[in-house]
């Protein structure tokens, strides 16, 4: 018999076990935060005349570079907390 199945006068019954631990929820609630603030960065802010093109406003560096490697940070940390093993 594995693991998860145990006897009960002849019938075989089935433990449940959490596939994450808290440990990977709490990451995968970390990337999540992380990927949020990226994508609030890159909307940014109100342009004070929306008629008017501001190319300083629209390709800074906030919303070019480092918006999308928050993203990227926050989908790495996804990828850490599925495969992490939990302790327990």
């Amino acid at each position: 018999m594995s693991k998860k199945e145990t006897k009960q006068s002849g019938n075989v019954a089935h433990t449940s076990e959490s596939l994450f631990g808290k440990e990977n929820y709490t990451w995968m609630l970390a990337g999540i935060i992380v990927i949020a603030i990226g994508m609030i960065v890159m909307s940014g802010g109100k342009s004070s005349n929306p008629a008017v093109f501001d190319q300083k406003e629209v390709y800074s560096t906030t919303r070019i570079t480092i918006a999308p490697l928050l993203i990227i940070a926050g989908l790495a940390i996804e990828v850490i907390a599925i495969f992490k093993k939990s302790k327990a």
